[in-house]
């Protein structure tokens, strides 16, 4: 966690209360799970106090939204990425478009793909799929998958 905006220094009387906000940012979190404390001192400079905040749960689905480019665009962001992984997949779906809609459905991302290119039911399916964080974080996919 890094504090985007410090807040001001407050001095607090006895028994004073004093309301804080600021705005964090979050950097990673592989888990989905955010913890951290809060360190402050007392009257005296060797008086440290660190209050332990209680973990913020996050599931990053929720910031992903379903999002649309030109091909063109795809194609650029996927040259600076320039990464794949080959990943074997046991699905229940009966179909190729099956997986795809569902993969579709638990990502949150949507097909750029063409419909007409998509259509016919054959053993093989590539698509392009594309969505955009809250945040503004591009995120790509290219399914390719043949069916035994």
């Amino acid at each position: 966690l890094k504090v985007v905006e410090r807040p001001t220094t407050q001095n607090l009387g006895p028994h004073g209360f004093h309301n804080v906000q600021c705005t964090i940012k979050v950097s990673s979190t592989d888990t989905g799970v955010i913890f951290g404390n809060v360190v402050y001192d007392g009257a005296h400079s060797t008086d440290t106090n660190v209050v332990i905040l209680n973990d913020v749960h996050v599931d990053i689905m929720d910031y992903i939204q379903p999002a649309s480019c030109t091909e063109t665009q795809f194609r650029t962001m996927w040259t600076e990425f320039e990464w794949e992984n080959k990943v074997n997949i046991n699905s229940k779906a009966k179909t190729l478009r099956d997986f795809l809609e569902q993969l579709m459905a638990a990502t949150n991302m949507n097909c750029l793909t063409p419909e007409a290119s998509l259509k016919g039911d054959c053993q093989f399916l590539s698509a392009n799929l594309y969505a955009r964080s809250v945040f503004g974080e591009d995120a790509l996919a290219n399914l390719s998958i043949e069916q035994d």
